[in-house]
């Protein structure tokens, strides 16, 4: 779907739909998506479903029930030109996996993770990879004791970033895996 520029989803019944793995892979022409009709309430992966849609330019998924999905990895893969990306609706409380999430969203100079629950994650492998121009990462509410593949999560973003968290436990999980990648950010307590 590389040269589609434009789709029409608003007949699409997903209401049944459990699987929206790679669903627009490599729709790179697209520059706006409507899924304000999507019904995801039986979702369970969401693995690359906007991976390489590299003319996205901004994405309003705050209709998406996100209760069921337990796998995020690569949602939005090299979305590298969305410049701003509202998942305060996402429930996460099921994701096992946010590897690559946002992988190569260099474009992305502030995101709010705030309200994500990263209880039950257990890869963040490449969660920030390649985010160039991210300054400031809200994860005031995330935990990540769980989580035991964690390399390069913070590979090639700006060493000025600021991440937020919620106490000292995270805040010392936080700055180890920036020095793990020769990155001088810093991570603050909210």
């Amino acid at each position: 779907c590389s040269s589609l520029t434009n789709l029409d989803l608003s007949s699409f019944d997903t209401s049944q739909v459990t699987d929206m793995g790679d669903m627009f892979y490599d729709c790179s022409s697209l520059t706006s998506l409507d899924l304000s009709n999507f019904d995801t309430s039986q979702v369970t992966d969401m693995s690359y479903m906007f991976g390489d849609c590299s003319s996205l330019t901004n994405l309003d998924l705050s209709s998406f029930d996100t209760s069921q999905v337990t796998n995020m990895g690569g949602m939005f893969y090299d979305c590298s030109s969305l410049t701003s990306l509202d998942l305060s609706s996402f429930d996460t409380s099921q994701v096992t996996s946010m590897s690559y999430m946002f992988y190569d969203c260099s474009s992305l100079t502030e995101l709010d993770l705030s309200n994500f629950d990263t209880s039950q994650v257990t890869s963040m492998y490449g969660m920030f990879f390649g985010c160039s121009s991210l300054t400031e990462l809200d994860i005031k509410n995330a935990t990540f004791t769980s989580v035991f593949n964690y390399n390069r999560m913070f590979d090639s973003v700006p060493s000025t970033i600021q991440v937020i968290v919620k106490d000292s436990t995270a805040q010392t999980w936080i700055q180890e895996r920036l020095s793990e990648v020769g990155n001088a950010g810093t991570a603050i307590v909210a």
